[in-house]
């Protein structure tokens, strides 16, 4: 059960990535949309912890393709943007939470159990 971190800060990724190791997961991290994608169409991700302002594609247009291409996996929206929110229930996005930073790590873990927990029921 992989959780894919789509982060292009690398210290922000490090700090999530070695957080969900530590509590159990295996955790992966790309810097851009485009490797968000590519990894995706490999398979085996449970979960994805998506930025919105990747250097690439935009986050949301990342969630559109995952979306338009049939995906349910699970996602969790980090971003700085607090706007963003809207837009994504404006395009019928389906996220599973959606966090801002700055961020206590705490409450991303919580929205990653319950992300994992809810992504078993579909």
């Amino acid at each position: 059960m992989t959780i894919l971190v789509v982060e292009d800060e690398s210290r922000i990724a490090a700090f999530v990535r070695k957080g969900l190791e530590a509590r159990g997961y295996d955790a992966e991290s790309v810097g851009t949309g485009g490797a968000a994608l590519a990894r995706l169409a490999r398979g085996g991700v449970a979960l994805v912890i998506l930025d919105l302002g990747l250097p690439d594609l935009d986050g949301i247009e990342v969630l559109q393709r995952l979306r338009g291409d049939g995906s349910q996996v699970p996602v969790i929206v980090l971003t700085a943007r607090n706007e963003a929110e809207d837009e994504i229930r404006q395009l019928e996005l389906t996220i599973s939470s959606y966090v801002t930073k700055p961020f206590a790590f705490a409450h991303l873990a919580e929205c990653v159990r319950a992300g994992l927990v809810n992504g078993d029921d579909s």
